[in-house]
């Protein structure tokens, strides 16, 4: 007969094989702008944990923008709420690094048994992510700024949807007229809000650069960053841009009722639902203002590894190799509209091979690769307040309570007050 301990000791054996296993290490991860990434996220995430079930990937509460992510970052920098890994806008890598908060992924990088090329990861792609040479984080989501426009209007106002616009002239010319034909229409939403990126696709597709080679002088208000800020100001004066709000610009196109939207390519999977089947959608690559040497910012955001706990470094380093690897890639690119940061993604038919062929409006991002340099970092603590200082700046544009000189003069005034001092 069996006695109760024989009893205790088989239940408990039955339960054990009954119950799922725990997972030995569990992830805390923190993203911005939800947005865009929940839906990523939450995919990428569950995959993981299936191949991977000692890992749980659990989220803290994202960050509703890239700027807001960095400054809850920085906060919480060595604090108990620190979560384990993050994605870091890629124009906010170096203010981290200055502090010390991301983890080297050198030495986790030379452990590996397979090469970073053979796992998709260029040197071009790992080059994103570094600051001054150390690698913070890989490469996430990757964007740069394209054109999108409403070919139902572009053709009402005289224009051919299949031939759009090359030049900002022409897009200013094609604007007034979409303008003109009343009954609500605005011509153009440039998104000049929040960051200094849309500023910066202007000045770098003009050959000009922020700040002198050396860093010590500010370089943005030269003839490319006057160039830039005319621009804007014929937006304006010319074509009758409205003073959007970042809703509302994107609520206006989405309803049909402007002709022209620069923005993100990260954008375009929310784009291509909200619009429906309203108009017809069409993009493009955006405009250089010099197209020879004009180059565009490489927008998104890196995954970073915060944590200093060996065991969940080595889960942390799993996880981000994941995401950002070819598996991430195939969902952030369909569910967003990035572009592929991982070489194997871009070109194996089990991941983003045929998607091209099969979505013509993801294709102006992908041409427009080989312009992408580094958005632009300033250095030292005042990052958020030099970037908020040209966007301020932009607005006297907009709300044309300032001309294009005078706002440049006061916008590189007060950045270079900002600037660490040599």
């Amino acid at each position: 007969m069996l006695n109760l301990k024989t009893l205790l000791s088989a239940a408990a054996v039955t339960l054990a094989i009954a119950l799922p296993a725990r997972a030995d290490t569990v992830l805390t991860v923190h993203y911005p702008m939800p947005g865009f990434f929940k839906d990523v996220m939450d995919t990428i995430s569950k995959k993981f944990m299936e191949e991977n079930p000692d890992i749980k990937v659990q989220f803290a509460n994202p960050s509703p923008t890239y700027e807001e992510g960095i400054q809850t970052i920085m906060r919480q920098a060595g604090t108990a709420e620190m979560p384990d890994v993050t994605f870091i806008a890629l124009n906010r890598l170096r203010m981290a690094e200055e502090r010390s908060i991301p983890v080297d992924l050198a030495p986790m990088i030379a452990k590996d048994k397979q090469s970073m090329a053979d796992q998709g990861f260029s040197d071009t792609i790992l080059k994103l992510a570094q600051v001054n040479g150390k690698q913070v984080g890989l490469a996430f989501a990757t964007s740069n700024p394209i054109m999108y426009y409403n070919a139902d209007l572009v053709k009402a106002a005289g224009g051919n949807p299949d031939s759009p616009p090359k030049t900002w002239d022409e897009v200013i010319a094609l604007g007034a007229k979409i303008k003109a034909l009343g009954n609500g229409v605005d011509s153009i939403d440039f998104r000049w809000q929040g960051d200094d990126w849309m500023f910066s696709a202007l000045l770098f597709g003009a050959g000009g650069r922020m700040l002198s080679e050396d860093e010590s002088k500010v370089a943005f208000n030269g003839p490319e960053g006057l160039k830039a800020m005319t621009v804007i100001d014929h937006m304006v004066k010319e074509a009758g841009m409205p003073v959007f709000t970042k809703a509302a610009g994107e609520q206006a196109f989405v309803a049909g009722k402007v002709g022209f939207a620069f923005q993100t390519t990260g954008a375009l999977r929310n784009t291509i639902k909200n619009v429906g089947g309203k108009f017809d959608l069409r993009t493009a690559q955006i405009p250089l203002l010099d197209p020879v040497n004009g180059k565009l910012p490489t927008g998104g955001n890196a995954v970073v590894i915060l944590t200093h706990d060996g065991e969940k470094q080595a889960a942390a380093w799993k996880f981000a190799k994941f995401a950002a690897g070819p598996y991430g890639a195939s969902v952030v690119v369909p569910g967003t509209g990035y572009v592929p940061n991982n070489e194997l993604a871009a070109t194996s038919p089990a991941y983003l091979g045929d998607f091209y062929k099969q979505n013509p409006l993801f294709q102006a991002g992908l041409s427009q690769m080989p312009r992408m340099i580094p958005w632009y970092a300033f250095p030292g603590s005042n990052g958020v307040r030099v970037t908020q200082t040209i966007v301020d700046n932009i607005s006297r544009v907009v709300d044309q309570s300032a001309g294009p000189q005078e706002a440049l003069d006061d916008a590189a005034k007060e950045v270079k007050r900002l600037l660490p001092r040599s």
